[in-house]
């Protein structure tokens, strides 16, 4: 049978015994640690200051007993402090913005580049990309990882790439006509911008578009939003995960065709699920921060990374599609992007599912944070969809102020503004929170 015949992209892997897939990854984890010990200093001496020699890594039981690696840490050892090859083996470097701090590094061998692309094609055509697929890629091709990401993957799949980058959105859509594109890839806020621009052109993507397919990651996604997205396009939305210390993209997982979790290729990355504030394991199905050990990276392997990111790990392994890889859930926020405010501690994207609930509401809003004299307050400002008399206006205002007090025992304002009022992001991340208090709580 063809590959182009099956669901799969490597079926014997994908749908590995499970008694087969953990003991490979008792003895990658076995050999990653030995490999750590042996070529990176840094990691010798937080092994040791753990007492741990890599003789006492028998297998996946003792992957508890071993440091965490936070990402202060990369930050701390920028550049080269964790590479465990020589620097003449490298043939890429991607790093993150750098706007929270010091950038961290990526730093690939060829090796690297190799199973990179492997892991996105493997998603990617787990997500339905075939040979023949016109695949529009707009993350850009620069540092940040996106760009280069979707293209290593499509290229092993042997899709029609169409190279475009973010911005110039009604080129993007003119292309997406003229070359008649199947399926294109995202972040989250542009896929939203895309579908705002075909729509001025006098564009309905779900009828004059043939794009079918929309990965889309980098940022936080809420359920309703990719529901909206899929019934703008007509097309299936899939959550790509993955960070640049992992690669990038949907290296470490994506959803299946059933949107029921995001499968996490376990034969090259281990994870576990712990608490934020203590670090402890938490209980079955329970979320908590999402923790990353790449058992399989050649320049720069990570031992259990504490990703920032909130989510749970999935009781059952055998999911309905037929892989045996684990799942997580969607991804809910990240430790450093909460917003505390008034004693309460939460993410945005508890504030988008609210405003997602109502159809007369837009996608774009943004929540603005304010002190004054010792108090706080909070203004989100919701685009309309359309023009809404000034009573609708305040009717739904009072509705999501109400919610909010219910569900977060805060109050905050919320203004519903004209259409096309709040800023468009045609590049980078949306900027949802501004913080003005003078002091962060």
């Amino acid at each position: 049978m063809s590959r182009e015949d099956t669901r799969f992209w490597n079926e014997s892997i994908e749908r590995m015994n499970r008694s087969k897939l953990e003991e490979i990854q008792g003895e990658r984890l076995r050999e990653l640690v030995k490999r750590l010990y042996e070529s990176v200093p840094f990691y010798r001496r937080k092994l040791k200051g753990a007492g741990i020699d890599p003789s006492d890594v028998r297998g996946l039981p003792d992957l508890r007993k071993l440091p965490f690696t936070s990402k202060d840490e990369l930050r701390e050892n920028y550049p080269f402090g964790l590479l465990a090859v020589p620097k003449s083996e490298l043939v890429e470097v991607h790093m993150t913005s750098g706007t929270t701090g010091i950038p961290t590094p990526n730093f690939l061998t060829l090796k690297d580049v190799e199973t990179w692309g492997e892991l996105i094609a493997r998603s990617l055509y787990m997500g339905g990309l075939r040979k023949g697929d016109v695949f529009q890629i707009t993350p850009s091709f620069s540092l940040f990882t996106g760009g280069f990401s979707f293209f290593y993957g499509a290229r092993k799949i042997g899709s029609f790439i169409v190279p475009t980058g973010p911005g110039n959105s009604k080129r993007q859509i003119e292309l997406m006509k003229e070359l008649g594109t199947t399926s294109f890839a995202s972040i989250v806020s542009y896929a939203v911008r895309l579908t705002e621009v075909a729509r001025e052109m006098g564009i309905d993507p779900s009828r004059d578009l043939g794009v079918r397919r929309i990965f889309m990651g980098s940022e936080m996604s809420t359920p309703q939003l990719k529901r909206r997205l899929m019934e703008a396009w007509s097309a299936d939305v899939f959550d790509a995960y993955g960070q640049t210390e992992t690669y990038g993209g949907p290296s470490v997982g994506l959803d299946c065709h059933l949107h029921d979790g995001i499968h996490v290729w376990e034969d090259h990355f281990l994870v576990e699920i712990v608490d934020p504030k203590t670090g402890e394991p938490v209980g079955n199905e329970e979320k908590g921060e999402l923790v990353v050990t790449t058992l399989t990276k050649d320049a720069m392997p990570l031992l259990r990374y504490r990703t920032r990111d909130i989510t749970f790990i999935y009781d059952a392994v055998e999911h309905d599609c037929g892989r045996t890889h684990r799942r997580i859930g969607w991804i809910e926020g990240r430790t450093d992007d909460m917003i505390k405010y008034r004693g309460v501690n939460f993410w945005p994207s508890f504030i988008e599912s609210i405003i997602l609930k109502y159809d007369e509401l837009s996608e774009h809003y943004q929540v603005e944070l304010f002190s004054e004299r010792g108090s706080e307050y909070m203004v989100i400002k919701i685009e309309a969809k359309n023009v809404l008399q000034e009573g609708e206006r305040r009717r739904l205002s009072h509705l999501i102020e109400d919610e909010l007090r219910r569900r977060f025992m805060f109050e905050a304002k919320v203004e519903i503004t004209e259409p096309h009022v709040l800023p468009r992001f045609e590049t980078g991340k949306a900027k949802r929170v501004i913080d003005n208090r003078e002091r962060k709580i």
